[in-house]
């Protein structure tokens, strides 16, 4: 009988069948001769990974009233905003390490109850204090939740057809989550108070750390306990928590202003010494032979643009809809309806596409799909049609950055060694956090410099700022694609 941790790694890229041998179930329907509860659990694992991506985006909409209710400036409300994903991101390295020493379903359930408790205390949040440490509880939760519940899909189904499966329908889950996010906080911004964006997360964590001791497996732990790497740990942690908040604040502040520029170089600094400090260390908490494959480095790139190309998404056409056309925030969020639909439409067969074609050719297609939505995005204009440019660049995109999650989750999670799937996905988690801070930050930085450019005179120069962004952002997409058929081409030859 196989270990827990030898069934945790992820399926092998050149393991995966073009297509069910004759006669054999559907490695993506639910399995006829196994216990149900496994699709029960992978169904509490999703639900909380879709949630905790959902909670990154869910005040976007309703951020004003926050502000309003709690008297917050400028500098506070940007810090709530950020609060959640700069500890996210910082602590999934070391949520994926103790996922790994004290076993998967012990970390799952930390950190669920941990989040949910979180977001219980912030819609309760009497100030802005006590909302500040939620959301910073809150995304310290989701750290140590979304490495576990990814080495414990690897657990529940040690298959590799239907593991691969599952992890291309894993892998959508980032771009269902944020898109729930903003249609949810539209929801709410038509009820009477922001609050209740707190209760879907609260509901979740309470059903999924309830149940998660009586579905998931134990998912023991790999290694001897009393192992972590602290000098790397603190390292990384402190590094891209500085750089996520720098990066948080440059569009705002200014890329060479006090507020940015300290945390920018400090992160830097933190992340080279990190480096330097795991090229030594006995047992590193990032084994740095982890990103020497370059499939998997272009996969990680991959999940870096597809996140960076959603938020940029959300945020500039939000910001679009309300600024230029006059859309109140519900119908803001109503316009991305669509976008969702389609990105459910493209998961529900993406999982098949990965398996009759290869990770590497959904990935690669989905790129070429999301750089023609961003092009079609580009050419808007302040009387630019819903009902034609944007939306065919939105319906493209969603089909796109769906395959692109897909593709890039399985390849990046592929050939994982026993014991490093918490690892794994906390690596490939952080490459999603990072795009958000990293792509969003520099697309603002590019739009703002456009429309100053122009004179600021008006609605027409604010949608050619928007304009220009999508345009560089879809000049990265063809390019990553370009460079990634050569780089796998070469390799072949």
């Amino acid at each position: 009988m196989q270990s827990d941790a030898a069934v945790a790694a992820a399926p092998r890229e050149d393991l995966l069948p073009d297509a069910p041998e004759p006669g054999s179930p559907d490695p993506g329907s639910p399995d006829p001769g196994g216990p149900p509860r496994r699709s029960l659990a992978f169904a509490v694992l999703a639900s909380v990974q879709f949630t905790l991506i959902l909670a990154m985006s869910v005040l976007n909409v309703v951020l004003p009233e926050v502000q309003r209710d709690l008297g917050l400036d400028s500098a506070q409300l940007a810090m709530i905003n950020a609060a959640y994903g700069v500890s996210f991101s910082g602590l999934l390295l070391l949520g994926g390490r103790l996922s790994d020493l004290y076993g998967a379903r012990r970390a799952f359930v930390t950190g669920t109850a941990v989040f949910g408790v979180a977001s219980a205390a912030a819609g309760l949040a009497p100030e802005v204090w006590t909302l500040l440490v939620a959301r910073f509880a809150q995304g310290a939760g989701a750290a140590l939740a979304v490495p576990a519940a990814v080495a414990l899909v690897g657990i529940t189904y040690p298959e590799p057809a239907r593991q691969a499966r599952l992890m291309a329908l894993w892998g959508g889950l980032a771009a269902f989550g944020g898109t729930a996010g903003m249609l949810l906080s539209g929801v709410v911004a038509a009820t009477d108070s922001w609050r209740w964006a707190f209760v879907v997360p609260v509901l979740v964590a309470a059903v999924a750390a309830g149940s998660a001791c009586r579905l998931l497996p134990a998912g023991e732990p790999t290694e001897r306990r009393g192992q972590l790497d602290v000098p790397g740990t603190v390292l990384v942690t402190a590094g891209i928590s500085l750089l996520s908040y720098g990066l948080v604040e440059a569009p705002e502040r200014g890329w060479t202003s006090p507020g940015a520029l300290g945390p920018l170089g400090c992160g830097i600094v933190l992340l080279a010494l990190f480096v330097r400090v795991e090229m030594r260390a006995a047992r590193p908490i990032l084994p740095l032979s982890f990103l020497a494959s370059p499939r998997r480095g272009v996969a990680l790139a991959a999940v870096f643009l597809g996140s960076a190309g959603i938020t940029a998404i959300f945020f500039m056409l939000s910001l679009y809809f309300q600024q230029v056309r006059g859309y109140s925030g519900s119908e803001a969020a109503a316009a991305f309806l669509p976008f969702g639909l389609a990105l459910v439409a493209t998961g529900s067969v993406v999982g098949r596409l990965v398996q009759r074609f290869g990770p590497r050719t959904v990935m690669l297609t989905g790129l070429g799909l999301s750089a023609v939505g961003l092009a079609l995005l580009s050419g808007i204009g302040p009387d630019t049609a819903y009902a034609g440019l944007i939306l065919a660049g939105l319906l493209f995109f969603a089909a796109g950055v769906a395959m692109v999650f897909a593709g890039s989750t399985v390849s990046a999670m592929a050939d994982v060694a026993p014991g490093q799937a918490g690892m794994a996905g906390a690596v490939t988690n952080t490459a999603l956090e990072a795009g958000p801070a990293l792509g969003l930050s520099v697309l603002v930085t590019l739009a703002a410099a456009r429309t100053r450019s122009l004179g600021e005179s008006g609605a027409a120069d604010l949608a050619s700022g928007y304009g220009f962004a999508f345009a560089l952002a879809a000049g990265a997409f063809a390019l990553t694609a370009l460079l990634a058929t050569l780089l796998f081409r070469s390799r072949r030859a």
